[in-house]
């Protein structure tokens, strides 16, 4: 007999998480989009892999096409035409990445923009959204079988749910008022290392080797600062609130506007119990700028796996008529993981890639 693998109480909690958050949403104005899955040319990521496909049409040249690694490449054009905030959940691609707990090939994010605001108007609104999850969730959690709940009829007929949350260890986690510290200060504690003091790629390379860490010769600034961040400073983050943190180094090339200190961009994201869940930019704004970004991210995919396209054309979108405003993507399937109390991603997901890959007729 076929044994069904599918654990329906966490179909129905996705559901449920899905709902609450639209409901959020379009509650404080926000107009939900639907913008395509795949794209003729991206936003040029360096540290980002893609997969690529390609529309065959019988009467004219194959065109390439790409599976889109975040939707930020549509709702940056939604923004310019004056869309307003915005938000969407989607289905998003990145390839070239393990597939492991909290990593998926395929995922879902949460993305949204709102305008006339900055990043730490962002913490605020997430924060907003946390305490109404937890409200209208709990509830539910609490009653499931398994890690993060428990099954009675008591629970199913719970008080009110920030007093369930008490004794639920994996949801008091997740309850705001966010820890704030900058990624300056984290480092400094964690590793001794004053980033202040090392803003050159060669200063920052001998420092961390002198932690013991193998660092490649001609490593950039970025990719040294992830491997000491990744290896020494992650791994000491806490675990009993939400953490924030702000104000990344410019040595990270993104799409996020210049802090108060040139040596640092208005940029934060959010760990819950060790895990990166959020990421949030005050945007940039500047056509001059984000033509910079697009011309040296393109030059460092060179090497990348799968080439793919950027529309030269994309920066014209900024300048005087692009609002200001904050953007922040979101993992859906990791902050499911961490409401239900689970460690690994394939059990928050119907049909993951680990399973996919494992079936019998897979070559």
């Amino acid at each position: 007999m076929l044994v069904s693998m599918i654990n329906h109480a966490m179909v129905r909690l996705r559901s449920l998480l899905v709902r609450e958050i639209r409901a959020f949403f379009q509650a404080r104005g926000y107009l939900e989009v639907d913008t395509p899955k795949l794209a003729p040319s991206l936003i040029p990521e360096a540290h980002l892999e893609v997969f690529a496909t390609e529309l065959i049409n019988p009467d004219h040249p194959c065109v390439p096409l790409f599976l889109i690694p975040s939707p930020e490449v549509w709702h940056k054009r939604l923004l310019a035409e004056g869309s307003g905030s915005i938000f969407e959940i989607t289905h998003c691609f990145r390839n070239g990445e393990q597939i492991g707990p909290y990593h998926n090939p395929e995922f879902t994010m949460l993305e949204y923009y709102t305008v006339d605001a900055d990043h730490l108007d962002s913490i605020t609104i997430t924060e907003a959204l946390f305490t109404h999850l937890l409200d209208a969730l709990t509830p539910e959690i609490a009653a499931m079988p398994g890690p993060g709940g428990r099954r009675s009829e008591q629970s199913r007929n719970a008080p009110p749910a920030r007093d369930l949350t008490v004794g639920h260890r994996h949801l008091e986690r997740l309850l705001p008022p966010f820890t704030r510290t900058s990624v300056r200060d984290s480092v400094l504690e964690h590793t001794g290392l004053d980033l202040d003091l090392l803003t050159d790629s060669e200063s920052l390379r001998t420092a961390v080797r002198q932690l013991g860490l193998h660092v490649e010769d001609e490593e950039s600034w970025a990719d040294t600062f992830n491997r000491l961040f990744v290896d020494r400073v992650e791994p000491a983050i806490a675990t009993d609130r939400p953490l924030i943190l702000t104000d990344y180094p410019s040595g990270i090339p993104v799409l996020a506007s210049e802090g108060n200190d040139p040596r640092y961009r208005n940029r934060w994201e959010l760990y819950v119990n060790g895990v990166e869940l959020a990421n949030c930019y005050a945007e940039e704004t500047d056509a001059n700028a984000v033509a910079h970004f697009f011309a040296e991210q393109t030059a460092a995919k060179r090497d990348a796996r799968v080439p793919h396209a950027v529309d030269p054309d994309y920066p014209h979108h900024f300048g005087p008529s692009f609002p200001r405003c904050s953007g922040v993507a979101l993992g859906v399937d990791r902050l499911l993981m961490l409401l239900a109390g689970e460690i690994n991603m394939s059990r928050v997901i119907l049909f993951g890639m680990s399973g996919i890959l494992s079936v019998s007729n897979y070559r």
